[in-house]
């Protein structure tokens, strides 16, 4: 049993409503209320945007006729809530079946006709309309804007893969298997069109020529069957070699002198050698040409194709004040604004049958979603069909992978096998060496730093200090019996002029000096004096190197960090690349976002009105840059809000030309670094 809430929201939907107005009677209205939420009860939840089933409506129809015009506007007023934007085109769809179903009521009943019906149902209908109006038109939009942006990716595909030879090749070898059954599938079709048997020998070269000559009438039919661009653009079919037999040898009669006929001989061999050569050159680049021709032709008819697009957007976008217009005075005209749509859409030579004449509101509004957008989007996907400007299907692009790595795995695996002893030494080896860098070049480095900031410097690192005290107290005492008692204190100052007086003294007279023994005991004075001096030399240069130590030991582990800083970059840029997003959508959509901030046409500033291509192409790009930015931008972060607050400042209409160059001018300053635009504009460039 439904709740009581959930039976107020029944009655007020859509297909609830149409079934009390079109099968009530004031003395069934109960029971007819009661069929109708059973009926509700067995369709599918979402009842505003289903269609109902026609065959139990009929059933409902003939249980229960009604006639009530209270009910009408319940209708009107459901179908007014169910619109407000944003709404779907399916609903919108489905409520152009029920005002054309309730129209159909009402002029099928005698005596009711639209002037009979009251200002507030009047009103109502038009709100709803002119909802439906507005709806139609953004939907038209929304096609136009896929449409276009579906070409550009795909046009984008064709036009990397065309910068690159390596990539032309590898889509050659690629798509190689299925022009090879392209072919042989032709060669069948004419085979059995034409009640002939099938035999090994009809799949010769010389065979499958013949007869696809007689079927095209072409000397070049392979070639045009393998690469299909060819029949399109017959321009481009490359001319033909001439025959071998115009390049034959031919030498001088035997009456030339000698040297003329060596000569001339040596020129023929020459020039047929080069023409052997040219000739295989030819029939060796001549498959790679064919690709980029068709990689060329395929993105420049996708590029039509969005430029087509886009001038219609830009169209359709400066009918925008119009329609406004049209829906605050006259809704009446908004049939000759559907009519235009009819024809932006099926293009302007569109024959009348196709799309009918404009009539009433109504009949456009059904014309324009149950004939005019199927008859566009088929269209538009007949031309890419047509001409095959999809990108291949992905077995296409990956079989040479599931071809050529399983037998490099398998070989891989045996190799491993055969030498698992190595490898296992290799690994151990590896992790030693990364043990060893760990620890002697990253941890204990780090752990003296930590304890000289700790510490403070303590301790020496060349000479200790006790050893400098003792060796200046030995001097004092060899000094102290040959001088006064204030030589200590000048001693522990540096003074050593009095030993220096008594030594002078000695030399005076060496050899009595050297038998009293005062000459070597001032010689042995004079040594302990070097020693205390390179000991003091030496704790100058230890406090110096106390000083700096902290430098030091930053400078002994920074090419160990430097090495870890560059590892862990590379592996996190590869592990982001492989990521679903990567950094910032990846380079790949940074790049998009690059390219749709270039301008359309650059060095053209067309004064007043935007060409109606220039606008599409705008419209374009900024709908690519806030895709990218509500995608691929981190979310709750300066970054996305204030890129998709500057996109929505380029989608402001009330904004000029120059304040819109001037919000690029600020995107390029504000963002063009954090998206690395600068990098990619260089490369290309470069």
């Amino acid at each position: 049993m439904q709740s009581t809430n959930e039976k107020e929201i029944q009655r007020f939907t859509p297909q609830f409503l149409l079934m009390r107005l079109r099968h009530a009677t004031t003395a069934q209205d109960d029971l007819s209320e009661t069929v109708a939420s059973t009926f509700m009860r067995s369709t599918s939840s979402e009842t505003t945007t289903t269609p109902v089933n026609s065959k139990e409506v009929d059933d409902f129809v003939k249980e229960f006729p009604f006639n009530s015009s209270s009910e009408s506007k319940d209708v009107l007023r459901s179908l007014f809530l169910s619109l407000s934007p944003p709404f779907s085109y399916n609903r919108a769809r489905d409520t152009i079946k029920y005002l054309q179903e309730l129209e159909d009521y009402n002029n099928s009943k005698e005596g009711y006709t639209l002037c009979n019906a009251d200002t507030e149902e009047q009103a109502l209908k038009d709100a709803v309309l002119g909802r439906l109006v507005a709806g139609i038109y953004a939907e038209a939009l929304d096609i136009l804007l896929a449409e276009a942006f579906a070409a550009e990716v795909e046009a984008e595909w064709w036009a990397d893969l065309e910068r690159s030879r390596v990539r032309v090749v590898y889509y050659l070898i690629q798509t190689l298997p299925l022009r090879v059954s392209n072919l042989f599938g032709d060669v069948l079709h004419i085979l059995h069109s034409n009640n002939r048997p099938l035999s090994f020998s009809a799949f010769k070269p010389s065979s499958i020529r013949s007869l696809l000559k007689k079927e095209g009438g072409h000397s070049n039919s392979i070639i045009a069957r393998m690469f299909p661009h060819l029949r399109t653009y017959p321009r481009l079919v490359p001319p033909p070699l001439a025959p071998s037999g115009v390049y034959s040898l031919s030498f001088r009669s035997s009456s030339a002198p000698p040297s003329n006929i060596i000569v001339s001989t040596f020129r023929t061999l020459w020039h047929t050698f080069s023409l052997v050569v040219h000739h295989i050159t030819h029939y060796v680049t001549l498959p790679l040409r064919l690709a980029s021709q068709e990689i060329h032709t395929k993105r420049l008819a996708l590029e039509r194709i969005r430029d087509e697009r886009a001038e219609a957007l830009g169209e359709l976008s400066s009918k925008r004040d119009d329609l406004s217009r049209t829906l605050r005075e006259d809704l009446d005209e908004c049939a000759t604004f559907l009519q235009i749509i009819n024809q932006v859409l099926v293009g302007q030579k569109a024959e009348t049958a196709q799309i009918g004449l404009p009539t009433s509101l109504m009949h456009e509004l059904v014309t324009t979603s149950s004939k005019v957008f199927p008859m566009h989007i088929s269209l538009h996907q007949q031309a890419f069909r047509n001409y095959s400007l999809l990108r291949p299907s992905k077995l296409v692009r990956i079989w040479p992978r599931l071809l050529f790595l399983p037998p490099f795995t398998l070989y891989v695996i045996q190799r491993v096998g055969a030498s698992q002893d190595t490898l296992l030494s290799l690994v151990s080896d590896a992790w030693e060496t990364l043990k060893g860098f760990w620890r002697g070049w990253l941890l204990e480095p780090l752990t003296d730093i930590v304890k000289t900031v700790r510490t403070g410097g303590e301790g020496s690192i060349i000479v200790q200090q006790g050893s400098i005290d003792a060796d200046l107290q030995s001097l004092e005492r060899m000094a102290l019996p040959v001088q006064l008692d204030e030589l200590s204190t000048k001693l522990r100052f540096g003074d050593f002029t009095p030993i220096l007086q008594i030594y002078e003294e000695d030399i005076k007279s060496p050899v009595r000096s050297a038998i009293s023994g005062s000459l070597l005991r001032s010689a042995f004075v004079q040594i302990q004096k070097a020693k205390v001096d390179v000991d003091q030399a030496l704790a100058g240069i230890d406090k110096l190197l106390k000083s700096q130590e902290l430098t030091f030991a930053f400078v002994g582990v920074a090419p160990a960090l430097s090495l870890v800083y560059v590892a862990g970059g590379y592996w996190g840029r590869l592990y982001t690349g492989a990521s679903s997003k990567g950094h910032l959508g990846g380079r790949k959509r940074r790049t998009a976002a690059w390219l749709a901030m270039r301008p359309p046409y650059p060095g053209k500033h067309v004064e007043g009105a935007i060409p109606r291509l220039t606008a599409g192409l705008l419209l374009l790009s900024v709908s690519s840059l806030r895709q990218y930015g509500e995608t691929w931008l981190p979310p709750r972060s300066r970054l996305r809000e204030g890129f998709l607050e500057d996109v929505g400042d380029l989608e402001d209409p009330g904004l000029n030309r120059k304040e819109k160059m001037r919000v690029v001018e600020r995107m390029w300053r504000s963002w063009g670094h954090a998206l690395g635009w600068e990098r990619l504009a260089a490369e290309v460039s470069s």
